[in-house]
């Protein structure tokens, strides 16, 4: 009979054993690697510090061939960038935990951003809407005075001491009379509960007029617009009786930026199979209207705007197509002095190369779904983000919260649902995520994979949010790496605005 129990038979070995067997001088520290190109490769640490170094490097360090002498320059940057370490417990450690903990503290204000969809009702019919709009029954499709006062409730017991609380629609401005009422509302609250408030309108401005603006000025209300590029572009998206959205967007840009200022006026795109076709005379329009920034937004994947595939579905290696071609062009301008950035970008090249965290609810981990953002819908409904009100239009209505005549913030904000949801959002456990090198600059985004592969956590070797984010965080770096004027541009993005 043979005897199992022994010490050379154990299938673990002591700490001991493993200190002896280190020869090579130095110590691993958490880091992960990706291929730029076939003469490139990326390190990335835990706390998101990069390194580009030629391909066959990662192999090198993991089977501890790498000589301190003969390779002095990389030895240093790895040691200095706690890739690797000359003790078993660096001694700047803390350092390292203090980063990440400012990394996450996006997480210690908790919900700062509130949107309040006051109303259904559009003007509009844009064929890529992600949700049912209707014309008529105010009543019934706008946000009732109970509904507004306890999204305000709730809003009020966030621990952050700024909030953002976002209209929405619909068109936001055909319930102009509830928003009113809320910011009034809110004004009350907000000195009695010690918050700093931010407002937002969302509106296509088709309807909005000196005397909304008036108020918005006095109230310190932001504007944030649509615009998808040229008048040909925009209105075939956006369409309304007269196809003239276009028109009215400029005449509202306008309107607004000559009463409100420059500043506080912005705009958002939404890439369509026309847009695609397009991307550098939409780059074009943003700067001809006198914008310095330009979101390169894709198709949302959610609700009524799946419907219409014709205009609307497209594979994601042409909307990366599109979008390089788009950055380039946002690129030849600085280059020639301009400042102009891509905002996207700018959220990952903030990610890559700060130390400091983003509050975008795609790109964060946990997910910035509930940790970021809450949505009271029209109907009382409160959704984990934006896009969950968006399945929700199609019955989906599994990112549902509850609602607000019958759950509590406790109930709404720390349930088993917001914990689910938040564990399928934590991308530094979940499967193809844990490994990336790229996790640190990621997010998770359950509610994109429930949608387009049917299980919140999600396959990421064929996940299109995946697919973009790695070709996109790649494509970044690379370009940091080819040309230090480049990297000089993308710095220049990042920088606090004084």
């Amino acid at each position: 009979m043979i005897n199992t129990d022994t010490a050379s038979n154990r299938k673990f070995k002591d700490a001991a054993f493993y200190d002896g067997r280190q020869t090579s001088g130095y110590f691993l520290m958490p880091l992960r690697f990706h291929r730029l190109n076939d003469q490139k490769e990326v390190l990335v640490n835990e706390v998101g510090d990069h390194l580009v170094v030629p391909a066959g490097t990662f192999s090198k360090i993991v089977q501890k061939e790498l000589n301190k002498t003969k390779d002095a320059d990389l030895y240093g940057d790895l040691v200095a960038g706690h890739f690797i370490s000359e003790s078993q417990v660096p001694p700047l450690i803390d350092v390292l935990a203090t980063r990440y903990r400012t990394k996450k503290s996006f997480l210690d204000s908790f919900t700062t951003l509130h949107l309040f969809v006051v109303s259904l009702r559009c003007e509009h019919t844009c064929h890529y809407c992600q949700v049912s709009r209707v014309t008529q029954d105010k009543n019934k499709f706008d946000m009732s005075r109970a509904h507004i006062d306890k999204g305000i409730d709730i809003m009020m017991q966030s621990p952050s001491p700024h909030v953002t609380m976002e209209f929405q629609g619909g068109e936001a401005l055909l319930a102009f009379d509830n928003i009113v009422y809320a910011v009034e509302r809110t004004k009350e609250l907000a000195v009695r509960h010690n918050k700093a408030v931010t407002y937002v309108i969302c509106t296509n401005l088709a309807v909005m007029n000196e005397e909304i603006l008036h108020y918005c000025k006095e109230n310190n209300i932001l504007i944030s617009s649509s615009l998808d590029g040229p008048a040909f572009v925009h209105n075939e998206n956006r369409k309304r009786p007269g196809r003239n959205s276009y028109e009215l967007a400029i005449r509202g840009i306008e309107l607004s930026r000559s009463i409100l200022g420059k500043s506080r006026v912005s705009a958002l795109m939404t890439t369509t199979n026309l847009s695609l076709e397009h991307p550098v005379e939409i780059v074009e329009e943003y700067y001809r209207q006198g914008f310095r920034s330009i979101f390169l937004r894709p198709i949302s994947p959610y609700g009524f705007a799946v419907k219409n595939e014709v205009k609307n579905k497209y594979e994601m290696e042409k909307f990366l197509s599109f979008y390089k071609k788009a950055l380039n062009r946002i690129l030849e301008y600085n280059l020639q002095g301009e400042f102009f950035r891509e905002d996207y970008a700018t959220i990952i090249l903030k990610k890559i190369l700060t130390p400091f965290p983003v509050g975008y609810v795609d790109l964060n981990s946990p997910t910035g779904s509930i940790t970021n953002v809450i949505v009271f819908n029209y109907d009382g409904a409160v959704f984990a983000s934006d896009e969950s009100r968006m399945l929700a239009e199609m019955k989906d209505y599994t990112f549902q919260l509850g609602h607000l005549d019958t759950d509590s913030y406790e109930n709404l904000l720390y349930g088993e649902k917001a914990r689910q949801i938040v564990a399928a959002g934590t991308n530094e456990s979940l499967p193809g995520c844990s490994d990336c090198a790229f996790q640190s600059y990621c997010g998770a985004d359950p509610v994109h994979h429930h949608a387009t592969q049917g299980d919140m956590i999600g396959y990421r070797p064929t996940s299109t949010f995946c697919q973009r984010n790695m070709e996109i965080i790649r494509y970044l770096i690379e370009l940091m790496d080819s040309d230090k004027k480049i990297k000089t541009i993308f710095e220049s993005w990042v920088k606090p605005v004084l």
